[in-house]
């Protein structure tokens, strides 16, 4: 599935099974738990921190899908064409950093 058509898949979804977008706030909000929900994984599993009974049974790719399904919301409720966005970005990330990180001896 490309991005362009998860946006579309997904604003398809919304309209019919979720009923409506929840406004932009609430989205925003919803993003940020499943990050915090991605990152107590990470911090687990990758981490230092010690897994929980009730950590046990947590997916870290569907965590990350979630994070995913409310990022291509909000970028549908705001009118942003993922795909051109980030084609953008990766542009202007290779010029910036077209040499910024080859000296980074922390990298070798």
């Amino acid at each position: 599935m490309t991005i362009q058509e998860a946006q579309k898949t997904i604003d398809n979804w919304i309209n019919t099974t979720g009923i409506r977008y929840f406004n932009e706030l609430t989205n925003t909000a919803i993003l940020m738990e499943e990050v915090g929900e991605v990152a107590r994984i990470m911090a687990r599993q990758y981490g230092e921190q010690s897994f929980k009974k009730s950590d046990l049974e947590v997916n870290l790719a569907d965590e990350m899908a979630d994070v995913l399904f409310v990022l291509i919301c909000l970028a549908n409720q705001t009118g942003v064409d993922l795909t051109d966005a980030l084609e953008k970005n990766l542009k202007k990330k290779s010029i910036r950093d077209a040499d910024r990180h080859q000296g980074n001896e922390k990298l070798r």
